[in-house]
């Protein structure tokens, strides 16, 4: 089966994914915000022309460098394409209006988004043009925004909440339109912390593709934040599963707060109980003293080889402090082993 993507001025067919996964692990990207921090944007870089004079700091809004720095979030897909990824993210993790309202922009969120597409877009179908039998994809990036829907951040008030489901839906609707409309082939639901959020997400892309009449394949990974083996809102691997499979999203899995090594348990639990594909894309180790991330491509690419060379996923990439060299060394391993093999059971 194939679909007709059309694209800016680029029009290619490409194989459904659902095909490419059945025949191949395939390759997401890694780590946006590490490849941000090589480039050492000063506060001028992060605001451009056009945010010259706004009246709050921006350094450190890293989605707002779509609009101000394109062609260096351009350069960085190409760079992770360049090294074999197949799925390369939006530069959008924190652009809807929760998490915007930080840095006073909520009223450029959809702009924000539909832009982070069409740049990772135009990378897609450049590498894509390149060599058509490895189709490239885009997924639109969603993280679980700075607020908890179903914790209080004040443990003297344990029943408030710092922000509700509604404002949420309010959020994700407008980011997803954003990502649709910009070209992303994918929604990605990522670093799931609270489930009650993703929740929140999944309700507002639903209601949008009833609206525009499209149904995109939905994406969904959490995050486990301990050695407790638990989500920050307290659930298992198989929990998170049982609270989102209803949704019937293409993909289930587990990305950042650990590296692969403390993932192995977890990526096993998903691959025991869900009937969707799995995905793992941990970060290079855990953070050393000064918050980075030292475990190399080589030594990362041998433990996410276990993930492969076991049948536990069916896309494999990485999270905080991982670079290209990371990803293409994951990438190499890919090539020797065969994709999970899905159960039969709800689809």
């Amino acid at each position: 089966m194939q679909l007709d993507f059309t694209a800016g001025k680029i029009e290619i067919m490409k194989e459904n994914i659902h095909d490419i996964l059945s025949k191949r692990i395939m390759i997401i990207d890694g780590a946006m915000g590490t490849m941000i921090q090589t480039y050492k944007l000063s506060e001028e870089d992060y605001r451009g022309e056009r945010f010259k004079d706004f009246p709050h700091s921006l350094k450190g809004n890293n989605d707002l460098l779509v609009l101000t720095q394109p062609q260096i979030i351009g350069d960085i897909h190409r760079q992770f394409l360049e090294a074999g990824a197949d799925i390369i993210e939006t530069n959008t993790f924190n652009a809807q209006s929760v998490s915007m309202a930080d840095y006073h922009m909520e009223d450029i969120v959809y702009e924000m988004n539909f832009e982070a597409a069409k740049i990772a877009r135009e990378a897609a179908d450049e590498f894509t043009a390149k060599t058509p039998d490895k189709p490239r994809f885009v997924a639109g990036a969603m993280g679980p925004t700075t607020k908890l829907s179903s914790m209080s951040p004040d443990v003297n008030n344990p029943g408030f909440r710092s922000v509700t489901f509604e404002d949420l839906v309010v959020a994700f609707r407008e980011q997803a339109r954003g990502l649709i409309e910009g070209g992303s082939d994918m929604l990605l639901l990522e670093t799931v912390t609270d489930t009650l959020n993703v929740k929140a997400g999944l309700f507002a892309i639903q209601e949008l593709f009833n609206e525009k009449g499209i149904e995109l394949p939905v994406m969904i990974s959490g995050t486990i934040t301990d050695a407790s083996g638990r989500t920050l809102s307290g659930q298992t691997p198989e929990a998170f599963w049982n609270s989102v499979s209803h949704a019937k999203p293409i993909s289930i899995g587990l990305n950042c707060a650990l590296g692969a090594k403390d993932m192995i348990p977890h990526i096993q639990e998903l691959d025991r109980v869900a009937w969707a594909y799995t995905t793992a894309y941990p970060n290079a180790g855990l953070p050393n003293e000064f918050g980075e991330y030292d475990e190399s491509p080589e030594a990362m690419a041998k433990v996410v080889e276990q993930f492969m060379s076991n049948g536990w996923v069916n896309m494999v990439g990485g999270c905080c402090g991982t670079t290209p060299e990371h990803i293409k060394a994951i990438a190499e391993k890919a090539k020797n082993y065969q994709p999970r093999v899905v159960p039969q059971l709800a689809y």
